[in-house]
């Protein structure tokens, strides 16, 4: 069993899952003549990559993460090694076999970390191989990309839809539990605590509930509750305050 296909079972209850497969699901049964481009936002640690891997499998979805230093040349190489064709020299032939590929096999194309779209200035090729294609495209990213996008006029008004992710709740915290902190039982003041300081974040979720089975393992533990946590920290997403020098 790949990595992919045990996130793929294990993942489908969270909010944030559920928010973009049926996002998907909207653009791909648009009716006839409606835009078919859509974004899915939200603050870093929200889980939209693990969202965008769950949909990924679930449509079988192309899926590419951009890079802070990738070219428009590497975005399409990107996507073409994800399509298994073999990358044309020119960008032009690029985008177009990008097209092809995409209307001939009606597959949607998500498009991670979707800022440095913006930032490189490779938003219209994206564009492009919407319009050449006619297919499903998602752009994921931060919170603040819809603003950004707002200087695209031509990509802004082809959108269906822009979706907010959602923070994460306590019913996120129970599925998670079991994964990241399996066969410990925790106290409800213990998870209690725990969503209040990892801030709504997934991401930090995981983490103290990794924090949190170590803690029991290390110690012997079947259940943990505040008392028994004690002095334990979790992680909040702060920078630990320096130390003091000594004299």
């Amino acid at each position: 069993m790949t990595d992919d296909t045990r996130l793929f079972n294990s993942v489908a209850p969270l909010r944030n899952v559920a928010a973009l497969v049926a996002l998907i699901n909207r653009v791909e049964t648009r009716m006839v003549g409606l835009p078919g481009m859509a974004v899915f936002y939200g603050p870093s640690g929200y889980g939209k990559t693990t969202a965008a891997i769950y949909a990924a499998n679930k449509f079988d979805a192309y899926q590419v993460q951009v890079k802070s230093a990738w070219t428009a040349k590497k975005l399409c190489e990107a996507i073409l090694i994800d399509q298994g064709v073999k990358p044309a020299r020119t960008i032009a032939d690029m985008v177009d076999q990008v097209s092809e590929e995409l209307a001939r096999t009606g597959r949607p194309l998500l498009i991670d970390e979707a800022d440095h779209l913006v930032t490189r200035n490779m938003v219209e090729i994206v564009r492009d191989i919407y319009e050449g294609s006619g297919a499903t495209v998602i752009l994921i990213g931060e919170e603040l990309l819809p603003q950004k996008l707002q200087a695209w006029e031509r990509v802004h008004g082809r959108m269906l839809d822009w979706v907010g992710a959602l923070p994460g709740n306590a019913d996120d915290l129970e599925h998670l539990a079991p994964i990241y902190c399996p066969r410990i039982e925790l106290s409800d003041g213990l998870k209690a605590h725990l969503l209040k300081v990892s801030n709504k974040s997934i991401r930090r979720m995981c983490i103290n509930l990794g924090r949190v089975h170590e803690f029991a393992q290390t110690r012997g533990l079947e259940a943990v509750n505040q008392d028994e946590w004690g002095s334990g920290t979790f992680f909040t997403g702060e920078a630990p305050a320096p130390r003091r020098k000594l004299a």
